[in-house]
């Protein structure tokens, strides 16, 4: 009996192995795949906030009026500008407040600081978006790829009761099949695992100045608020 050819190119494992070692493979390709659009996306997405944000504190603290940069930023909005809708929360709300009659000074600062709060949320929010997708990504993968090595080398040694005399030869290609599961888990869990390590510390960091931004602005308004009621 001749033993079976084996095509050892990199396709021919892949098209060789069993349909659940290729069912698995197929899931690992296409969340590497998925990672990797999320990855570009959110580079993309930190970028245009850190752009933003640098661009904003440029006008805000160049002594510009605050009403007069409201209305700009209102006519002409940056969607991509977290710390952008933090000032338009806070100026809105402060404004608000400041033309109810009898509203005490605290009240305003407080209505301000929630309203700040709660957009300063809603950026952490689209800061984040998907990033748990990649860490599912990253710490999973490696476990599905080694079930689908386990799988396959038991599968190819289960094929050695059919043949009278096992040689390197005859194991080689099952082993090599059920490896390549284990390879495309870590080549999708490794740059998952850095982009979102990368990608949640660009965030925490957006998140830390739009806090402190957030606490300048309020310490602005409360200056203000008291000089109207005095």
């Amino acid at each position: 009996m001749q033993p079976a050819v084996h095509d050892m190119s990199l396709w021919g494992l892949v098209s060789q192995a069993t349909w659940v070692v290729q069912l698995i493979m197929l899931a690992l390709f296409t969340a590497s795949l998925i990672s990797w659009v999320i990855i570009f996306q959110r580079g993309k997405v930190m970028r245009s906030a850190k752009r933003g944000l640098d661009d904003f504190e440029d006008q805000f603290w160049s002594g510009m009026d605050l009403s007069k940069l409201y209305r700009q930023v209102t006519n002409d909005p940056d969607p991509d500008c977290g710390v952008e809708q933090v000032f338009k929360s806070g100026f809105k709300e402060f404004s608000r407040l400041s033309q109810l009659p009898g509203m005490e000074p605290e009240a305003i600062t407080v209505g301000t600081q929630r309203a700040m709060r709660v957009a300063i949320a809603r950026e952490e929010e689209k800061l984040q978006n998907h990033l748990p997708f990649l860490a599912t990504v990253g710490s999973t993968s490696p476990y599905v790829g080694l079930f689908g090595t386990v799988w396959g080398i038991m599968h190819a040694f289960m094929g050695l009761a059919n043949v009278q005399q096992a040689t390197l030869s005859t194991v080689a290609p099952g082993i090599a099949e059920a490896l390549i599961a284990t390879a495309i888990g870590l080549f999708a869990a490794i740059p998952a695992v850095i982009g979102y390590n990368r990608f949640t510390a660009r965030s925490e960091t957006l998140l830390n100045r739009y806090e402190t931004f957030a606490e300048e602005f309020q310490a602005i308004l409360h200056r203000k608020v008291h000089t109207y009621s005095e």
